[in-house]
C-alpha cells in the first residue's frame, strides 16, 4: 500500500456538538476505492487528485499513540469523515483495528462511519471500549435494494450485507444506526425507498436513522457525478443542470414531503432521527461515571 506523510492524526474538532458529539476526528487513510458516484471527498478543494487509490498515513499507529498520550482530556473520536476506515485494504493491513486497540487502551470513545460490513470484525474491541466510553456505529445506507446500491456504490458491501452488519452490532450491544444520505434527486429520493430502509433498519436492531434529503455538488465531484449519470441514468444530467446549475446544495425537489413521511415513520417505529437525541442516547451514563471517578 502507498503511504503519505502525516504529523498528526487525532485532531480536536472545532464544534463537538455539531456532528454526533465527537470531540476528536481521526482519518487513517486518504482516498477511497468504493467508487460511490456522489462522493463529496472527490471535490477539488480536498486536493486529492488520485482519489480512487487508497493510501495509508505513514507511521499511523505510532502517530495515533502519541496523539492520544498528549491529550489532556479524553472524549469520543470520530472516524470515517473523509475516507472509509473499512476500505478493502483494511482487511489485510488492519490499521483501523489496531487504532481501535489504542483508543481502548487510552480510554477514549469511538464514533465510526462506514459502508462496509467489515466493521463487524472488530466488535470485540468495540465491546471493550463500551465498558469505559461511548461507542457509536453508523452505517451509510442509501438504497433499500441491492440492485440500486450496486449502481451508485459499486464497490462497497451490498445493502443486505450492511443491514446484516447492523444486526450483528446491535446483538453485541453496540448502539448503531443508519446514515440515510445522500438522497440523490430523481434516483433514490422516493417514499418507497425511504420507508423500506426504515423498516429494515428497525428489523436489524438499529436505534436511529439520520437523513439528508439531497446531495452536494462542487468542482471535481460534479464532473465525475455527471459522467456517471450519463453512463448509468442517460438523460438525467440535463435535469440536474436545469434544476441546480452550479449550486453546492442540491436538495431533493420532494424534500419537505419526504421529511414528513420519514419523521412519521420513525416515530411509529421508535427510531430516533434528531442528532441531539442520538448523541444523548449513545453517551447516556458515561458523563456520570466520569464524575464518579473524579
Amino acid at each position: 500500500m502507498q503511504t503519505i506523510p502525516a504529523k498528526t492524526i487525532v485532531m480536536k474538532v472545532k464544534k463537538p456538538s455539531y456532528w454526533f458529539g465527537a470531540e476528536y476526528n481521526m482519518n487513517i487513510y486518504r482516498g477511497c476505492s468504493h467508487g460511490c458516484i456522489y462522493c463529496d471527498s472527490r471535490s477539488d478543494c480536498y486536493r486529492n487528485t488520485d482519489f480512487d487509490t487508497v493510501k495509508a498515513k505513514e507511521n499511523a499507529l505510532e502517530i495515533i499513540r502519541n496523539d492520544l498520550r498528549r491529550k489532556v482530556k479524553s472524549g469520543v473520536i470520530s472516524t470515517g469523515a473523509m475516507s472509509d476506515p473499512y476500505n478493502p485494504q483494511e482487511r489485510e493491513h488492519r490499521l483501523t483495528r489496531n487504532a481501535l486497540e489504542l483508543v481502548n487502551a487510552y480510554e477514549f470513545g469511538i464514533d465510526i462511519c462506514t459502508k462496509s460490513a467489515l466493521v463487524t470484525r472488530d466488535v470485540d474491541i468495540l465491546r471493550d471500549i463500551k465498558r469505559h466510553s461511548p461507542v457509536l456505529a453508523k452505517l451509510t445506507i442509501t438504497a433499500a435494494e441491492d440492485a440500486l446500491a450496486q449502481k451508485i456504490e459499486p464497490h462497497v458491501s451490498s445493502t443486505s450485507e450492511r443491514f446484516a452488519a447492523l444486526e450483528t452490532l446491535a446483538n453485541n450491544g453496540i448502539y448503531c444506526g443508519v446514515l440515510l444520505m445522500p438522497l440523490l434527486p430523481y434516483i433514490n429520493d422516493t417514499e418507497e425507498n425511504i420507508l423500506k430502509i426504515l423498516e429494515k433498519a428497525k428489523d436489524a436492531g438499529a436505534g436511529f436513522v439520520y437523513p439528508s434529503f439531497g446531495m452536494t455538488l462542487r468542482a471535481g465531484n460534479r464532473e465525475y457525478y455527471y459522467e456517471k449519470l450519463d453512463e448509468l441514468f442517460p438523460g438525467l444530467k440535463q435535469q440536474y443542470i436545469k434544476k441546480y446549475g452550479d449550486r453546492y446544495e442540491c436538495r431533493s425537489p420532494k424534500a419537505r414531503k419526504l421529511y414528513e413521511v420519514f419523521a412519521a415513520k420513525c416515530n411509529e417505529l421508535g427510531l430516533l432521527h434528531d442528532m441531539r437525541a442520538i448523541t444523548r442516547a449513545y453517551k447516556m451514563g458515561y458523563e456520570e461515571s466520569q464524575l464518579t471517578m473524579f
